[in-house]
């Protein structure tokens, strides 16, 4: 009996199968027919490409295979293994089941298909990136007419989560941005970047903050932190438990922060040169005045962070042009200076691209934050986009309180003249690393005449700074240097406190530096734990001996306290 309702079933979906034959053959004459399509036909230049018949072949006959499979089994089971389709109400519901289980087969196919594309190496990221942008986009999960746990919550609240839902939608759409968090929990200055400390300094593109002592000697050197300019620089001061700020001045360092204006019309025509001598190279130029270290001979330990280090990096280079070492030690967290290995971000690049930016905003205007935030969001849209889709507006949740997220969406905006110049001469043609190819401040930039011992921290799973990009830094540099590689991502790899006991890192106890990442992991041996003790160790030997620590803050009358910490600089909204 079982054998003929078999037969029945395959009987029944043997059209169905024909169908699906016949679908995927046409879907791969129009693929097939994109990737030749004549340039006269297009608007643009068209990347060539074609696929591997192999692979598709096989691919063809996996499809028709699984969907044959999908109608056999139970779909709910395929489909609860990813955890948009996990909730009960899934699987409880036939129709939705089905459209999960398919939705996943046809996401695997086509990621599939991406992979069988034979071309450059840029082309087929591309397609890649926008086969995963579509099939995110596409989840029945991300529909309330598909999404059956949404359906569900409806019903047992009587609608009110559809109505609630409406409400997040409106207040987004006000706000200008994807609520990921319950932004109205913080307040810059009140739970986030609390640490105690004083606006010593300012001008028109940044505010220097120096932090009150903590204890009762500090290093003779200062340590001034240069953070990225595309993000607040509270990610480094959220909360006291994991405020790398906060475990600095703790271990005895008088410590200095550069806390970034958010760009206004004001600031639309600024450029790359401002950005290091009104910015960068003044903020090491006051913080050694400060701090008595203006003297011949005087130095100042340095930190940057993600393109705060490119900054810095590009400062000292032209302060080193100038005769000049301020930095008795350069820290970099998760930098490019050679850009050869961006990663994902390289799909967004070429010369239309770049050229495009530059007729926009080269001679003024301003990149604006939310661009940013939102490229920088679909990198992962599952998790950073479409998960607070369905949670905000279908199921009528509030995201709940989380302070890195809530900083996540502080944008910033930047200068376009700035951005440009950022944009040409580093991620499209990748000047920075070759000694007198680029000129900044007037000066002809070699990196490699920044005469300071440097300590390079990279994440293992970086999506925006490839572990692989950090460590080229390695290969640039001349100083004595010292690579730490750690767990995580992009920011939970920088922000990882020891007195969380998470994560680990990894260190290379003969020093070596080969001229991969691969070659330095193979001699390399994981520690438990945070990397942040393992610099802080680092950074005493550079910061000379300990004196006692100031009673006030800034210097005299020349430099006086301002305002507290974090300042009004922080505090303005894109």
């Amino acid at each position: 009996m079982r054998q003929e309702q078999q037969a029945a079933a395959d009987a029944t979906f043997a059209p169905f199968q024909q169908a699906l034959t016949q679908g995927w053959e046409k879907a791969l004459e129009s693929f097939q027919a994109l990737g030749k399509t004549p340039q006269a036909d297009m608007p643009w230049e068209m990347p060539r490409f074609s696929f591997s018949a192999p692979r598709l072949q096989e691919l063809q006959r996996q499809y028709v295979e699984e969907a044959t499979e999908l109608w056999r089994q139970d779909m709910a089971a395929r489909a609860r293994g990813d955890r948009r389709f996990a909730a009960e109400a899934w699987g409880s519901n036939p129709v939705a089941a089905f459209s999960a289980a398919v939705y996943l087969l046809n996401t695997r196919t086509l990621l599939g298909m991406a992979e069988a594309v034979e071309g450059d190496e840029k082309t087929r990221a591309r397609l890649r990136f926008a086969v995963e942008q579509w099939v995110a986009a596409s989840a029945p999960s991300n529909y309330l007419a598909f999404n059956a746990e949404a359906q569900k919550k409806a019903l047992e609240t009587q609608g009110e989560s559809i109505a609630k839902g409406i409400q997040n939608l409106l207040k987004d759409v006000q706000q200008g941005h994807l609520s990921m968090t319950d932004e109205s929990a913080f307040e810059v200055g009140r739970n986030v970047a609390t640490t105690e400390g004083a606006v010593v300094f300012e001008n028109e593109l940044f505010q220097l903050l120096e932090y009150k002592p903590l204890t009762a000697k500090v290093y003779e050197r200062p340590l001034l932190l240069v953070p990225p300019c595309i993000n607040k620089f509270y990610i480094l001061d959220l909360q006291p438990e994991n405020s790398l700020i906060r475990y600095a001045v703790e271990q005895g360092h008088r410590v200095f922060v550069v806390s970034w204006r958010n760009p206004d019309e004001s600031l639309a025509h600024y450029t790359w040169d401002d950005y290091i001598e009104r910015a960068a190279i003044t903020a090491i130029q006051v913080t050694r005045e400060i701090t008595g270290q203006d003297k011949k001979g005087g130095q100042i330990n340095t930190l940057g962070f993600c393109v705060g280090g490119t900054i810095l990096s590009t400062a000292l280079a032209v302060l080193a042009a100038r005769g000049e070492q301020p930095a008795a030690s350069v820290t970099l967290l998760t930098t490019l200076l050679d850009f050869e290995d961006t990663g994902i971000l390289d799909i967004f690049i070429d010369e239309a691209f770049v050229r495009f930016r530059e007729m926009q905003m080269n001679k003024g205007g301003l990149l604006p934050g939310s661009e940013l935030a939102s490229t920088f969001s679909f990198l992962r849209p599952n998790d950073l986009v479409w998960n607070y889709v369905v949670g905000n507006y279908l199921k009528g949740e509030t995201p709940p309180p989380f302070d890195l997220l809530y900083w996540n969406s502080d944008a910033t905006n930047l200068p376009g003249p700035m951005y440009c110049w950022y944009l040409r001469n580093t991620y499209h043609e990748n000047k920075l690393a070759t000694p007198g190819a680029l000129t900044v401040a007037g000066e002809a930039i070699d990196l490699g005449r920044i005469e300071a011992p440097v300590y390079i921290y990279g994440s293992r799973e970086d999506h925006i700074v490839p572990i692989g990009g950090a460590y080229a830094s390695t290969q640039v540099l001349k100083g004595k240097k010292r690579f730490v590689m750690g767990a995580s991502g992009h920011i939970a790899g920088v922000i990882n406190p020891p007195a969380k006991k998470k994560r680990s890192h990894w260190i290379r106890a003969d020093g070596k530096l080969p001229k991969t990442q691969a070659e330095w992991l193979s001699g390399a041996t994981e520690h438990p734990g945070s990397w942040w003790t393992d610099w802080s160790d680092w950074l005493k030997t550079h910061a000379g001996k300990q004196i006692p620590a100031p009673k006030s803050y800034g210097k005299g009358n020349a430099y006086q306290a301002i305002e507290p910490a974090p300042g009004r600089y922080v505090k303005a909204r894109a």
